[in-house]
């Protein structure tokens, strides 16, 4: 009857967590942070802080571009009404995902996600013949989300070709280095990246919408900066290419700009360009963090924050956290830890998983028969090669696999977590959300 019990009571922690995840899920919407920025009446269109005349402008282009691009053109047409959006606005979709329904004026693609394809260039270049007609009365309304990296892309450099790309680009996504690093060699490899969609809207009018899943103090890194200043440069490319050994992973085409220094250096904060520009981050990792405090609240827990292990290894992450909560539980009974941002994982053998649910094994195997719940997933529903948010594992994680024959050491050593929690049941799986505000780790002490 105690074991039931404590089983039980393992069960409820675990639901408690995916409980405060799916709130958070919820409250840091795309549609709720439109409805707090985003407002139009008698032709004044009001952007976060910005107020614009629309008659005042020739043309008012819109590109919607990340995984959530067709959740913000959802979300401007509620706020400005559909009929207006149809009558007074044209523009340019492209996200990793089919719409279920179009907005008539707006032309869709989509791209690729984690690496590019053809649609990915389409996309690219017809963004690129779009904004390359806009004189200095039009308005560009740039709504950018995590995943335009790789779903807008076209290279800088004719010679490398969609195959090449796609393989430069496992490459940065296998290499380990934190989204920063890799965004940084996106930049430089690319006609839209690193703010050169900005200068091909010059001299226009822009202003940026930003659902950000980057670290707070480095919004040039969401999307690898398509409208904003990089503060990357060429030699920082050459340096993150050195310190992880891309160069033999990289194809020939590719290479060949690094070991000639051949990479050209994109716009920097005095260009011209960015005169006429506005930036709003109207939704972040932070909002995720924020409704999860309030939701673990609400749920009975002393709640702490911890980021500190923002693109960190998930190795050293997990260690970190788990001392950080031990010690949390000194002082109160029951316990929530919540960590914002990302892990690392590097990546040396073909499993099905994700950093989320690695990051959740490896606190299992550290975990057993403690009163920890730990889960770990993405707010855009994508996990890796997985068709799986995330994952939640708890004190009994170990004991439960081996009762079924799984291995949770061969699975962490494969990076093939996701088989062994879904045979478990504790996959956390909600399809892609239309938004990405980075990842959440939840820690649960009782």
């Amino acid at each position: 009857m105690a074991d039931a019990a404590r089983e039980s009571q393992f069960h409820q922690m675990r639901e408690a967590a995916r409980e405060i995840f799916n709130n958070a899920l919820r409250e840091a919407s795309i549609p709720k942070a439109f409805a707090r920025n985003v407002h139009y009446e008698r032709g004044v269109l009001r952007l976060s802080e910005d107020l614009y005349q629309l008659q005042e402008y020739s043309r008012v282009l819109v590109i919607s571009l990340g995984k959530a691009g067709h959740t913000m053109v959802e979300a401007l047409a509620q706020q400005v009404g559909e009929s207006f959006l149809q009558t007074s606005l044209e523009g340019i979709v492209a996200s990793s995902v089919e719409s279920s329904a179009q907005v008539r004026g707006f032309r869709y693609f989509r791209g690729g996600h984690p690496t590019p394809n053809a649609e990915s260039i389409h996309a690219a270049n017809a963004i690129l013949k779009a904004l390359d007609a806009q004189p200095v009365s039009s308005l560009v309304i740039f709504m950018i989300s995590g995943g335009g990296s790789s779903i807008v892309e076209k290279p800088i450099d004719d010679e490398i070709s969609l195959d090449d790309l796609i393989m430069t680009y496992r490459a940065l996504v296998l290499s380990g280095a934190p989204i920063a690093e890799i965004n940084a060699v996106r930049k430089h490899l690319s006609a839209v990246k690193g703010g050169r969609l900005a200068r091909a809207a010059f001299p226009a009018q822009q202003v940026s919408l930003l659902i950000s899943d980057v670290p707070y103090e480095m919004p040039d890194a969401l999307a690898s900066g398509p409208t904003m200043p990089d503060s990357t440069g060429v030699e920082d490319c050459y340096r993150i290419a050195e310190k992880h050994g891309l160069l033999t992973q990289f194809p020939p085409s590719t290479r060949e700009l690094f070991e000639k220094h051949a990479l050209e250096e994109t716009p920097k904060s005095d260009d011209p360009s960015f005169y006429r520009s506005r930036w709003w981050t109207i939704l972040s990792n932070q909002t995720a963090v924020e409704q999860s405090t309030a939701s673990a609240e609400l749920a009975g827990f002393a709640v702490h924050v911890d980021n500190s292990c923002d693109d960190w290894d998930y190795e050293p992450a997990a260690e970190h956290l788990l001392k950080r909560l031990r010690e949390l539980r000194k002082q109160s009974h029951r316990v929530c830890l919540i960590s914002g941002g990302e892990v690392t994982v590097k990546v040396t053998s073909g499993g099905i998983g994700g950093r989320n649910q690695q990051f959740a094994l490896a606190c299992a195997a550290k975990i057993q028969g403690e009163n920890i719940t730990v889960l770990s997933a993405g707010t855009d529903g994508v996990d890796g090669n997985s068709p799986a948010a995330g994952a939640v594992a708890d004190g009994t994680t170990v004991l439960r696999a081996r009762v079924i024959g799984m291995d949770p050491r061969t699975a962490l050593e494969r990076f093939d977590a996701y088989p062994f929690f879904k045979a478990l049941g504790d996959i956390v799986e909600t399809g892609p959300t239309g938004n990405n505000l980075r990842d959440l780790r939840i820690l649960l002490a009782y």
